[in-house]
């Protein structure tokens, strides 16, 4: 025998939930969670389910019916209007009184005796007093009565058959017996950024406008009008810490550093000192201060790159000797991916008996900088450092300063990519700088947003990064960097580019991998923040139209088109009443044209109804009136077509 035993209803299969409610969902403030959930019961009486949920500072439960729809299968909905945790579960329950009620109704309609069922429907309802309102109380008090007098026995049959007591039923249920799902599961509400974001990456110490010098925080100062004028929000710095010396590497990857050669930033520590500090070139602190303060001006939020590495100088290593690996000849050991070395880093080994000292220290890296305005952190190769410092580190982090945003860079394989994005992180790089084809991009897409992914995975699509020059872009094609550029801000809500390479469409490689030649990493460069062409106008333009097109600020809502060319991808996204299309010719060299199947149900509109397809990016419009329409996209003139469509 067990507590459970008068439970009859049976609450299962609850979505959405993270392996077993081991981990939360993600939303954003202003959403709204969908809850689904298998219930049931043994026999033939009627049940109801509700959906309770309370925000983290809420003690008392709110709820909203649910509804059945499907099998067993129930659903509810509830907003979020706050960030922070939500807490939900789902409750079901026999529900005697609608079942007599239903029972009542046949019989009546049957033309049967009802006296009994009278009698039955007073004692149902007497057990509703306790929790009923004052006034409903009163209510149900009459009705009591009324159902108990056998000499009014008509009026008690209309009052029965009459909308009140069907409300009654609903508002006060008996809930003695109910089945409450065994977990309460969560969902983390971020601020909006989270969901919606435009990165913007370029070298701090490659921003002079004079060539040869070195750039400073200042001279990043004066680029912001700029990269705020492309529509951009986010401001992604590599690491701005001191460069250590020893084993530093030199201009593309060279094992020898020449003298005058600047280092890698991501060898981070020297004598100047460590992840708390700012490299003396780039300016002071109070400088990189006075930079976040005048980006934010412009409506750009700084982000800093969290690489948990060192130099072979940082203090760390003399510091605190146990947070590294040292070797049976007395050397430490440096990073190594073979045949790959890198001698100018050194990984911190977590399994060390002071790992709870260098948890403490790493987390308060990123609480010094949140100190100082950063709420936004790029974390480097997070798949290389323990999953249970991330879960633990993230946590702590976001309690003591609610919004930060924790962007992954793990180029890996997709379960660690999963797991990291389970335990905490906000927004995660992607496989999307390698899906090319049509074929390839639908089903990343469909994984991305239709399976579980969708509840914990926020996308943030790069067409390259300051790692990676992708073969696809390695032949300079001003229509592949278009295309690349406008799927990966149009497919995903957060999306990023290194700046002023993509916009400039450098594209010379390493030879034989997919990495830049002459990379920022190894060098400062120099680069001509003034110049502007059909790739700049395009970024703008986009930008513009995802800030005020609720359709394009979420990644989720997508659904493809069919097109009968497969050089040609359209997909569809929908907010409200704010309709897009987009179409792109994935053939930067030919011109390709075929016919649309507009999604005329989800628009609301009838064949041979006219509707407008706006193109955002040209100002041209077409009028269409059928379910199939013509398209043509050549590459020479503009290689994608971004539709809003009027109705």
């Amino acid at each position: 025998m067990t507590e459970q035993g008068l439970q009859r209803v049976i609450v299962e299969h609850v979505t959405p939930e993270i392996d077993a409610g081991r981990f939360y969902i993600k939303k954003v403030a202003g959403d709204t969670v969908r809850v689904e959930a298998d219930v049931f019961t043994d026999g033939h009486d009627h049940i109801g389910a509700r959906l309770l949920y309370r925000h983290e500072n809420e003690k008392k439960w709110s709820y909203v019916p649910m509804h059945h729809f499907n099998n067993d299968r129930w659903f509810a909905n509830f907003d979020l209007p706050k960030t922070g945790f939500y807490h939900y579960t789902v409750t079901g329950w026999v529900d005697h009184a609608d079942t007599w009620h239903h029972g009542f109704i046949k019989k009546y309609q049957d033309a049967q005796r009802l006296e009994v069922e009278l009698l039955i429907g007073a004692d149902l309802l007497e057990w509703m007093l306790p929790s009923a309102t004052k006034a409903d109380q009163k209510k149900i008090g009459k009705i009591v009565a009324l159902l108990r007098d056998q000499s009014k026995y008509e009026a008690a049959v209309n009052e029965v058959l009459g909308a009140e007591i069907h409300y009654l039923i609903q508002q006060y249920p008996n809930l003695e017996n109910a089945t409450t799902y065994s977990r309460e599961l969560k969902a983390y509400v971020d601020r909006d950024k989270a969901g919606f974001s435009s990165w913007y990456c370029f070298f701090p110490r490659s921003a002079s406008l004079v060539e040869g010098k070195h750039g400073t925080f200042k001279d990043c100062e004066a680029l912001l009008p700029r990269i705020a004028e492309m529509g951009f929000d986010v401001l992604y710095f590599p690491p701005v810490h001191p460069i250590g010396h020893n084993f530093r590497k030199g201009k593309n990857n060279a094992v020898k550093a020449l003298p005058g050669d600047d280092g890698v930033p991501y060898a981070i520590g020297s004598e100047e000192g460590g992840h708390k500090d700012i490299l003396k070139d780039l300016g002071t602190l109070q400088d990189f201060k006075h930079l976040i303060k005048e980006a934010a001006a412009h409506g750009l939020e700084v982000a800093m790159d969290f690489a948990i590495q060192c130099s072979p100088d940082h203090p760390y290593v003399k510091q605190h000797p146990k947070w590294f690996k040292w070797r049976p000849d007395g050397t430490v050991q440096y990073a190594e991916n073979p045949p790959k070395k890198y001698q100018d880093i050194l990984p911190i080994n977590f399994e060390n008996d002071d790992w709870q000292n260098l948890w403490k220290e790493l987390k308060s890296i990123l609480t010094y900088w949140c100190e100082q305005g950063i709420r936004i952190f790029r974390v480097d190769n997070p798949h290389t450092k323990s999953f249970n410092f991330w879960e633990w580190c993230i946590a702590e982090v976001q309690k003591q300063y609610p919004g930060t945003i924790f962007l992954s860079e793990a180029f890996t394989k997709p379960k660690v990519m999963k797991e990291l994005a389970k335990l905490g992180y906000t927004q995660s790089y992607t496989y999307y700088v390698w899906r090319n084809s049509k074929q390839e991009l639908i089903e990343y897409m469909t994984e991305l947003t239709q399976t579980e992914m969708k509840d914990y995975y926020r996308p943030n699509f790069w067409p390259n990064t300051h790692d990676i020059n992708p073969y696809s872009l390695q032949g300079g094609w001003e229509p592949s960097f278009i295309t690349r550029y406008f799927m990966a801000a149009t497919l995903s809500s957060n999306y990023g580019i290194f700046g002023p390479v993509y916009e400039l469409m450098y594209h010379d490689p390493y030879p034989g991998k997919e990495e830049y030649l002459n990379s920022e990493k190894y060098e400062v460069r120099h680069w001509d923040w003034e110049k502007r062409n059909k790739l700049t106008d395009v970024i703008t333009r986009v930008n513009a139209a995802r800030k005020v097109n609720p359709a394009l600020q979420s990644t989720n809502n997508i659904s493809f088109c069919e097109i009968d060319n497969d050089s040609m991808l359209a997909y569809y996204k929908k907010s409200g009443d704010n309709h897009i299309i987009c179409v792109v010719n994935l053939d930067p060299y030919n011109k390709q044209f075929g016919h649309l199947k507009t999604p005329l149900h989800e628009l609301g509109v009838f064949p041979n109804e006219d509707f407008t397809a706006y193109d955002i990016l040209t100002g041209r419009s077409y009028i269409w009136n059928q379910e199939w329409n013509y398209i043509e996209l050549n590459p020479y003139d503009l290689p994608v077509h971004l539709f809003k469509i009027e109705i």
